[in-house]
């Protein structure tokens, strides 16, 4: 089959591949997926870049956890009735060397989830790390209704899902945006405002727009940057949900002022998220999906060949969507 691999660590010009590798089979308990799509996230890059020091000690790896494609064949313990299903694949390498960015791929049963016939390939591969991510932020400590939630960076991969979950979940949104063209595109996603976090007094901006009040739950793309920020808007026992501290990347917590706002910090990593939480995700998903209720953008889509181009896209940022890479003709 056709894939992208990397032996070494690296720039994506120098170490990434594109060649022939052996078709992988369906073990025990797997599917083979036959793929259309990969998606690119920053995750992907720090992998090829050593963040997983560990990660080459067994050979070459081939990246990528998202995708979509069609379930080619099934192994022991799988019901033949998913042969020809179209699916969306997450965690395709994660703790494992053998990911999307190929023509197929093996994955736990599990992991390969029926895409619905209205959702294209292009979309599946912005589900796995993208809308789930934004699921766990904005869900994980109970219901929103009723709520005032911030979320920061309003139009970015995440923050543009996190936006439409809050709001459509009955939560009051306030996001914050740099530009006017992403400040209209969290509105028509369902924000009731926006505030420009580039102004020193954002803060007090968010809580003008809160009548007032400081809000119930921050979702925060740039942690150690924007803490300070965040502790000026949260309320008393309110929640810090961040999955992002890009530019401070060891913030430095200040331990008792937050303490005595009682307030709940949570971190997420859809790998690391409870089975519970991602089948809750996923539920959820299928129906939105299902129902046409979210809005999905793909600002750059790649052919398998061009895979530096994608990984150097992610690394440059600059733009608001999801990176798809092209990996073999399947129909939508």
């Amino acid at each position: 089959m056709k894939a992208a691999w990397f032996e070494s660590f690296g720039s994506a010009r120098d170490v990434l591949l594109v060649g022939e590798q052996a078709e992988p089979q369906a073990a025990a308990g797997e599917v083979l997926v036959r793929l259309a799509t990969s998606g690119v996230n920053p995750s992907d890059v720090k992998k090829r870049m050593g963040s997983a020091p560990n990660l080459l000690d067994q050979g070459p790896v081939i990246p990528h956890s998202d995708g979509a494609g069609v379930i080619e064949a099934v192994g022991e313990g799988v019901p033949a009735e998913r042969v020809g299903e179209r699916v969306w694949v997450y965690q395709a390498q994660h703790e494992r060397r053998f990911g999307t960015a190929a023509q197929f791929v093996a994955v736990e049963n599990r992991r390969a989830v029926n895409l619905p016939d209205n959702a294209s390939f292009e979309v599946g591969a912005c589900i796995g790390i993208p809308l789930m991510t934004a699921h766990r932020c904005v869900f994980a400590d109970g219901p929103v209704d009723g709520q005032t939630v911030v979320v920061t960076g309003g139009a970015g991969r995440v923050g543009h899902y996190a936006v439409q979950w809050a709001a459509q979940a009955g939560a009051k949104v306030i996001a914050t945006a740099s530009s006017e063209a992403d400040a209209a595109m969290c509105l028509d996603a369902g924000a009731a405002s926006v505030v420009n976090h580039r102004e020193d007094d954002w803060a007090a901006q968010v809580v003008t727009a809160n009548a007032g009040s400081r809000v119930d739950r921050v979702i925060d793309v740039e942690f150690g940057v924007n803490l300070p920020s965040v502790l000026d808007m949260i309320r008393t026992s309110g929640a810090i949900v961040t999955y992002g501290s890009t530019v401070v990347t060891e913030p430095k917590l200040p331990f008792y002022q937050m303490m005595f706002m009682d307030l709940l910090l949570r971190l997420v990593i859809v790998y690391a998220m409870p089975e519970s939480a991602k089948q809750a995700a996923i539920d959820d998903i299928g129906s939105a999906l299902r129902e046409n209720r979210l809005q999905h953008r793909v600002t750059h889509f790649v052919p398998l060949d061009e895979i530096v181009h994608a990984h150097e896209l992610i690394e440059q940022g600059g733009f608001r969507g999801c990176v798809v890479v092209a990996t073999a003709p399947v129909s939508n």
